[in-house]
Formats: structure tokens, C-alpha cells, sequence
């Protein structure tokens, strides 16, 4: 499900906004970004639940779609007879898909029902991410949905990555403390923090929201049934972006017509047939070195990878663009840019002169209107077709 709405005008970033608080987004990204949480409140005013709940319950019986429940049992009574405290509370987690049958009964207290990727399948959604573009796109992820009764959460827990948190109905209590303890509870499906001891606590009403940089503690309590939108952002880890870096580069290089073949015309008779040359080994040094030191194919990694759809994204198939329209990129589809190429889905373009201005511009607004698209050179067009019949792409008024 694609948006029509028209996505927002090109942001000022000096623009004050109620959105974080009456901050500009560079006052804020250079005073909160990565440093403090932040809590605002009637960031989005008359705010309303991106989806409603019986089409949130029927989504999360989909196939492409990535959700978890997640039920606390209440912890029994404690037996007075021989004077012992109750057992902890148990946790349960059961991944989708997930029919409505699956889910417990409304009037159960303490079950939450997460939705990922709600903007790729919600048109409300995607729209709600759109207001969160003055981090760079390479940075955003999604808008994730969480969706609980009285009493429901996830336990005390920390994230990896930075995080506004929308109350969208209903209330929710925050509790949040930076992690002084990292050690988890043993014995539960859930990362839930052994030792988690808060230092400021809120409820947050329907357009409330708090922003939290990454390794902030946060405990999240429905106070009734309740809604609260994640919109998250990626923090790549250092050795898991080389490794998908590297394995990019790999895929890419290409020895040529003549490739330089390892060669030993003198290496002599050896006694000891299991030790590795050194003439190979120096060889093998100088072929990754080589691949390292070229900076155009290093960057052109990192943007596919940046770029690559997640596992359960897929496009349908469309037609090449009629005359006289203009695109608009679908909601599944990532695109970002460098000094040389554009990346989008996996993929990488070289691109100069107008063509990369209008590209640039594509990634930057998510769409080119009618009379930009006449403009544009005879193999730019056909690209833009190719994207159309592949679904990365729709006609636009």
C-alpha cells in the first residue's frame, strides 16, 4: 500500500517546530542527537493511531510482515502458610505471523503486540516517518507500532540505535535511566535489565513523545489500552558494517581480461609441504590491499549495502511510465547519494550533470514532478521506466 498524499516541502533545518519542542531540527540535533533524551510534549498535536486497531490485528496475520507478542504472566501470590515471596513474573514471546486467534483476549491485561515496518504497509505511517528527514536517510529505519493492554510492555530494557517514542492513543508511563548495570535477567526470551533503576518517570498523553539516544534504559507501561509509535534509526556496528562492506566489495571486483595470476617460477622443492609460502602470503596481502586503496569501490559498497531492502520487502511489478507524469518513490524503496553515484535498493548508478541533479533530487524529496521528468536525458528516462516496471517507482500527478 502506497501513499497518494504529497510528501512535505524540503525541510528548513533552522525552522523552529513544535515537533521537538520548539527547537529547530540543527538546534536539536546539536544539543540532544546522540547526548541526552528529550522529552516534548504535544509534539504532534491531535494526533491520531496511523492504523486502527482491528486493521493492525489483521496486518499482523500477513506473511511480509514482521511482528512479535509479547505476554507478561502476573506473578502468583505469595504462600503465606510458609512465609515465601512470589516467583518472578514470566515472560512470553511469540513471533508472527499472528492471527487474531493467536492474540489473547482484549480484556486480558499485560499482553503488547509490536508491528515493524509499519510505514511500508500504512500510508499514515510512511507519512509520520517523512517528518523525521532532517537525520540523513542512510541513519533512518522505520516506524515500528506497539500496541498493548493495561499493564503491558516489554520489561526495562535498552536499544542499540535512537529512538522518538509517539504516544499515538491512549497513556503510557516512562521510566528511563542511562544503564549503569547491563546484566540481564536470566532465563527470559526478553533483553530484560536485571538492575534497571530510573531516574525520571512521565506518562505520556496522545501526542506526547520522547526521544532517546542509543544505551538509555526505558521501561514503557500501558496505562489502559494504548498505542505508541517507534520511529527508530539505525546505528551500524563497527565490525558488522565492515563485514557487509567488505563482502560488497568482494562481489564487486573483477580481475579483467588478463587477470594477474599469483605466480612462483622459483620456488624450490620443499621438505615441509604444509607451511604456507610467503611469496603467497605476500600476494594475497597485496591483492586486499589493492581492493582497500580504491576509495570509489569502498563507497560504492557502503551505498548498496546502506540501500539493500530488508529480508521480507518485496516490490510488485508495475509498468513503464506514461508521458507527461511525474514519480514518486515507493515507500519500500531506499535511495541515497555521493559525490559520484546513486544507491537505491542494493544498487548503484554512476551519475553527472543534470541526471544527477535530478536523482539527487529524487533522493532528497522522494519525487519529481512532471515538469522535471521532461527534462530529463533519453537513458534517464529509461532508467526511470526500468524503476517503474520493477516497482521501485509510481506515476505521480
Amino acid at each position: 500500500m502506497t501513499s497518494s498524499k504529497t510528501p512535505p516541502p524540503a525541510l528548513n533545518v533552522d525552522a523552529v517546530t513544535p515537533l521537538l519542542g520548539g527547537l529547530s531540527p540543527e538546534t536539536f540535533m546539536r544539543r540532544y542527537w546522540q547526548k541526552k533524551p528529550l522529552l516534548i510534549r504535544q509534539a504532534v498535536p491531535g494526533v491520531r493511531p496511523p492504523i486502527d486497531r482491528a486493521s493492525l490485528f489483521a496486518l499482523a496475520a500477513q506473511d511480509d510482515v514482521e511482528c512479535r507478542l509479547i505476554v507478561k504472566a502476573p506473578a502468583p501470590a505469595p504462600n503465606k502458610a510458609k512465609n515465601t515471596k512470589a516467583a518472578p513474573s514470566g515472560w512470553r514471546l511469540q513471533h508472527g505471523p499472528l492471527t487474531r486467534r493467536q492474540l489473547p483476549k482484549l480484556d486480558q491485561a499485560g499482553w503488547t503486540l509490536l508491528v515493524q515496518g509499519l510505514d511500508l504497509h500504512v500510508p499514515a505511517a510512511y507519512e509520520l516517518l517523512q517528518r523525521f528527514r532532517f537525520v540523513p536517510d542512510a541513519r533512518l529505519d522505520d516506524v515500528m507500532i506497539s500496541y498493548a493492554t493495561d499493564g503491558g510492555g516489554v520489561g526495562p530494557h535498552y536499544d542499540s540505535y535512537d529512538v522518538f517514542l509517539l504516544q499515538v492513543h491512549g497513556q503510557r508511563r516512562w521510566r528511563i535511566g542511562p544503564v549503569k548495570d547491563a546484566s540481564l535477567q536470566p532465563d527470559v526470551p526478553l533483553k530484560i535489565l536485571s538492575n534497571f533503576v530510573p531516574e525520571q518517570e512521565w506518562v505520556l498523553e496522545p501526542g506526547d513523545m520522547l526521544y532517546l539516544p542509543p544505551m538509555w534504559a526505558h521501561d514503557g507501561i500501558a496505562q489502559g489500552e494504548c498505542m505508541t509509535c517507534s520511529v527508530g534509526f539505525r546505528v551500524p556496528e563497527e565490525a558488522e558494517l565492515a563485514r557487509e562492506v567488505l563482502l560488497r566489495l568482494v562481489e564487486g571486483l573483477d580481475g579483467g581480461d588478463k587477470p594477474r595470476l599469483y605466480q612462483d617460477p622459483r620456488q624450490p622443492a620443499t621438505a615441509t609441504p604444509g607451511q604456507v609460502p610467503v611469496a603467497l602470503q605476500a600476494f594475497a596481502a597485496a591483492a586486499v590491499a589493492k581492493a582497500l586503496k580504491d576509495p570509489a569501490a569502498l563507497q560504492s559498497a557502503l551505498g548498496e549495502v546502506l540501500t539493500e531492502p530488508k529480508p521480507r520487502v518485496w516490490f510488485q511489478a508495475g509498468e513503464p511510465l506514461p508521458d507527461g507524469v511525474g514519480v514518486r518513490l515507493d515507500p519500500r524503496t531506499r535511495m541515497v547519494y555521493d559525490d559520484r553515484c546513486v544507491f537505491a535498493n542494493g544498487e548503484s548508478w554512476r551519475a553527472a550533470g543534470k541526471d544527477a541533479r535530478y536523482l539527487r533530487q529524487l533522493a532528497d524529496r522522494r519525487q519529481l514532478d512532471a515538469a522535471v521528468v521532461a527534462q530529463v536525458s533519453a537513458a534517464l528516462r529509461e532508467l526511470l521506466d526500468q524503476w517503474a516496471e520493477d516497482g521501485w517507482l509510481h506515476p505521480a500527478p
